[in-house]
């Protein structure tokens, strides 16, 4: 088979999706559609809709877009079947019943910002730097009835460092998605449409757990101060840039409000004094913020209606704020 031989339905909605998208077009993949998400209503009375990144790219490139508000819907199925495509090929979007993933010939696979079977579920970067892994990476997979579940085609590693928050891991992972998912049609192309694939059991240890990545909401975004200060500080950078952790202060009129927490830095021997975790202690310049188990700084902070400012500016401006 030569990679002429396929043809391509992509299908994604963010940024994330893009970069593969663009690696497949320069690589002279034929696509002949691109599947994504309707365009979504912005501003103050939703009059404007914006369409997604992969939306815009596809346009700008010619390529045909579907945007489908139901996957079963039977014209966007017979649409798609229009395109005699034999591989689909799926990177950040939506689950996909089997009338679709199951339409090519070559099946439809998956690029999956970790290493499965561990961090299955929609917010894998997140999780994994949440909880503290200094690994990662990517995989491809077939689709299958469950949610990443599929057999495993290829999988590429990729190293967390200590200070990287989600973007970093999400640049990373993002150009390691792209390339990964052309080394994956090589072998495609090289097996005539039928790479070896892994089932995901067999990539397991014995005993081991398997941790999700369950979608993330504003109330998982609430700092545990009663965890160790590695755990916040994992937790501050696993959603930072964005949703961003938070947590509450109280101003000297018992008034709440939310005060969001960008990053941190390790005190090495930071000792809380006894005070209650989520206390605010002030030393010196130094704005720091009672654990489990010591303290961690305060690096950059957005109090609710504010930009987002280094905590020095924000310890300047919060005299009337306690904990």
């Amino acid at each position: 088979m030569k990679k002429e031989d396929l043809r391509i339905v992509f299908m994604g909605t963010p940024e994330f999706a893009v970069e593969t998208l663009d690696a497949l077009v320069k690589g002279g993949y034929n696509v002949v559609a691109v599947v994504t998400q309707p365009d979504k209503p912005v501003g103050r009375h939703g009059s404007v809709l914006q369409p997604s990144q992969v939306k815009q790219y596809a346009v700008e490139h010619g390529l045909p877009v579907l945007q489908p508000v139901k996957m079963k819907d039977e014209d966007f199925v017979n649409q798609l079947r229009s395109y005699n495509a034999n591989l689909q090929v799926v990177v950040a979007f939506r689950m996909l019943p089997e009338v679709v993933w199951d339409m090519p010939e070559y099946g439809t696979f998956n690029v999956h910002a970790a290493l499965l079977p561990q961090y299955r579920g929609a917010a894998p970067i997140n999780w994994a730097v949440i909880n503290g892994e200094t690994r990662t990476g990517v995989t491809t997979f077939f689709l299958d009835h469950d949610i990443d579940t599929g057999k495993v085609i290829m999988q590429l590693p990729f190293d967390i460092h200590d200070d990287y928050n989600v973007e970093d891991v999400y640049d990373g992972l993002m150009h390691l998605g792209a390339d990964i998912c052309i080394k994956t049609l090589e072998r495609i192309v090289e097996s005539d449409g039928h790479p070896e694939a892994i089932p995901q059991e067999e990539l397991m240890t014995a005993g081991e757990a398997l941790l999700p990545a369950p979608k993330i909401f504003k109330e998982t975004c609430q700092i545990d101060w009663t965890k160790t200060s590695k755990q916040v500080y994992d937790f501050v950078r696993g959603l930072s840039p964005y949703p961003g952790a938070w947590t509450t202060l109280t101003d000297s009129e018992g008034k709440e409000t939310v005060l969001k927490i960008y990053a941190t830095s390790k005190v090495a021997n930071g000792k809380n004094g006894g005070a209650a975790p989520g206390t605010i202690i002030v030393e010196g310049k130094r704005l720091l913020m009672a654990t489990g188990d010591g303290v961690v700084q305060l690096e950059e902070v957005q109090l609710a209606g504010k930009k987002r400012m280094k905590a020095q500016d924000f310890l300047n401006g919060m005299k009337k704020l306690v904990r």
